[in-house]
């Protein structure tokens, strides 16, 4: 099994690094044995097509790191050491870790609306040998891009990928319309207020209603790569998945085209980022 898909563009000319941890679709053979779950269920908490949505941006010069393997056989947006020991044998209970406890760790136990994705345990080989076969060879990659951009520009920027289910924004609303698009940086601590600024503001001139860091202000990823004060800045966005798929079938609708095609004007302005300016100081 492949780690990821690495989509790099003809000449590197961003500084910004696209990455999309939970929208990968390769179902290891095992994983669909082993699970109570049938092939379509234990898809529910997959971020189905976010690498399409954001496959343009090789085109303006950034790279695009797409996972391979699916969310519910490892949580590349969590913590190496996030092990629930609910799971899998031999692990011994740590200090309280809310993600851990629900279920959601790097090796997930449940997936979408706490459906477990196992009947017992599984060895800690095998969850080991994930890690080492998946989990590592992506972070690896991903902390390379970002050196990469890094030192060519004297500055990172890396925008994690995501979807949310539209009920997770069902109360967001602005001016009477729902949230469409949640920008987390982590309150401010994963990256520079000026970059994140900016970042809402070509969602908003592609006609989004953006919320930031309500319901999601980043997890495993953004408090990793985020280091505003090195010139290392790291923005999650979650994007409403009512707007390009239906959700209980897994597939894309009519509005997956448009949307494309928005996103790809955000995606645009994105990679632009610092390209002809100084980089942005920590704020």
């Amino acid at each position: 099994m492949a780690a990821f898909a690495l989509h790099r563009p003809d000449r590197l000319t961003s500084r910004v690094v696209f990455a999309s941890p939970h929208s990968g679709n390769d179902y290891p053979e095992a994983l669909l044995r082993d699970s109570v779950l049938d092939r379509h269920a234990i898809r529910s908490s997959e971020d189905a097509f976010v690498d399409r949505l954001f496959d343009c941006a090789p085109e303006f010069g950034a790279p695009l790191l797409a996972a391979a393997a699916p969310r519910a056989y490892v949580d590349l947006n969590r913590a190496a050491n996030e092990l629930d020991p609910a799971l899998i044998e031999g692990i011994r209970r740590g200090p309280h870790n809310p993600r851990v406890a629900s279920g959601l760790g790097v090796i997930p136990r449940v997936v979408a609306n706490g459906r477990a994705i196992y009947c017992g345990k599984i060895p800690e080989a095998e969850a080991m040998d994930r890690l080492e076969r998946v989990w590592a060879p992506y972070h690896a990659r991903l902390q390379q891009l970002l050196d990469d951009a890094h030192d060519a520009h004297g500055e990172a920027i890396l925008i994690d990928c995501h979807s949310m289910p539209h009920e997770a924004v069902a109360s967001l609303a602005r001016g009477g319309r729902r949230a469409e698009v949640v920008i987390g940086d982590r309150f401010g601590a994963s990256a520079g207020a000026g970059i994140v600024d900016r970042i809402e503001a070509a969602f908003v001139a592609q006609g989004f209603v953006v919320a930031r860091n309500a319901p999601f202000a980043g997890a495993y990823t953004t408090q990793q790569y985020g280091r505003p004060g090195r010139a290392r800045h790291a923005v999650q966005v979650e994007i409403d998945r009512a707007l390009y798929m239906d959700e209980a079938t897994i597939r894309p609708h009519d509005g997956f085209e448009p949307l494309r095609a928005a996103l790809r004007g955000v995606i645009a302005e994105i990679a632009s980022l610092g390209q002809h300016e100084m980089p942005l100081a920590a704020e």
